[in-house]
């Protein structure tokens, strides 16, 4: 069965139709009415392109014999992380969700790192980071504040799987200018409609993709950029003294969330060159990449538990920048008192206000 072509009203989006009578295309919900020759452009998109999105180099960088001697795998029985160390480390509970842990197995079959971010961050700073996102906060209950009150502080090196590619994205939008005017007898309003098209090229350098199911993608998002012209080859001695999660995402199932953020990405930078219109809405956009290729690294990370009425809480700080994020809790009674009193205080000003009006009456 053939595609459909279906023309839209560039005004609201609307199914046009010709009319017979105007031998002009027609709006049934605005009323819109446009020649049928300034729509002849909308004919060369019959054959509309999709998206390409084809990676022709992934990791594969395998394990060399004996390097992993002295190191651990644990696994964690609540949340399914996996934790490599080095056998001097003590890994006895989970950095996600501070379960303990149990020795698993080996390094059989699974690539080995490409890059790493030594941490930078050192576990003193990572306190004083934490401490200093809690500033401020109105309603963030007091014992959270307290430092007795963190349950275990880890370094920890996560997997993440950086994609690099060329791109060439395109798309259309149609825009609209409005300008109104009057005389002695009527009100004029003029909306001129626009068809724009944006084209280019974009090159992508280390777009992230979490690696590891037990680590929320938000918050590792959230934590940042990393500064990646600091990353070195890497060596197993940075493991030394410190955690790191095993992939659990492979490489091959995280190529649709780098599609999604170099997407994103290309619709974003065309759609700011869009400018001085009063609207623009989005008609068609296509990217395809070329030169595709994805590294396997390791980035330090400080994962902070904190449990509060019951709850865990979990806090993620870049162990090479220092950023720091995480939820918080809320303190009801704080908030409450603060909502009462604003609104008693707003009751006050319209009280006032209807007495002073009830004086100038």
């Amino acid at each position: 069965m053939a595609d459909l072509m279906e023309y839209k009203c560039p005004n609201c989006g609307g199914p046009l139709k010709f009319d017979a009578d105007a031998q002009e295309m027609k709006c049934p919900y605005c009323g819109s009415k446009i020649n049928v020759q300034a729509l002849a452009a909308m004919d060369n998109e019959l054959g509309v392109k999709s998206d390409s999105f084809e990676w022709s180099k992934v990791a594969d960088k395998q394990w060399d014999e004996g390097e992993t001697a002295g190191m651990k795998v644990y696994i964690c029985n609540s949340c399914g992380g996996e934790i490599v160390c080095d056998e001097s480390t003590a890994a006895s509970k989970c950095p996600y969700c501070d379960s303990p842990v149990v020795m698993k197995g080996n390094f059989e079959g699974d690539l080995k790192p490409d890059i790493v971010i030594p941490f930078k961050i050192t576990k003193k700073e990572a306190k004083e980071r934490y401490y200093k996102h809690l500033e401020g906060k109105e309603f963030l209950p007091k014992v959270f504040k307290d430092e007795n009150h963190i349950d275990e502080m880890k370094a920890l090196y996560v997997p993440f799987w950086m994609f690099d590619c060329d791109a060439e994205a395109s798309a259309t939008y149609d825009a609209t200018r409005t300008r109104v005017w009057a005389d002695k007898k009527n009100d004029y309003v003029k909306t001129d409609h626009y068809k724009i098209v944006r084209e280019g090229s974009l090159c992508f350098e280390n777009v992230p993709v979490d690696g590891s199911l037990a680590m929320p993608d938000d918050l590792m998002q959230s934590i940042e950029p990393f500064r990646m012209e600091e990353a070195v080859d890497f060596q197993t001695a940075y493991l030394s003294g410190y955690l790191a999660d095993k992939y659990t995402v492979s490489v091959h199932d995280s190529i649709g969330a780098a599609n999604e953020r170099v997407r994103n990405s290309a619709i974003d930078e065309l759609r700011n060159t869009v400018q001085g219109y009063e609207t623009v809405r989005n008609t068609g956009v296509n990217v395809a990449i070329d030169n595709g290729s994805c590294r396997y690294a390791m980035l330090p990370v400080w994962i902070m538990n904190t449990t509060y009425d019951g709850k865990n809480y979990i806090f993620a700080i870049n162990g090479q920048t220092g950023k720091t994020v995480g939820n918080l809790p809320l303190d009801k009674g704080a908030a409450r008192k603060y909502m009462f009193t604003r609104t008693a205080i707003a009751a006050a000003i319209v009280a006032a206000a209807e007495y002073l009006m009830l004086f100038l009456m």
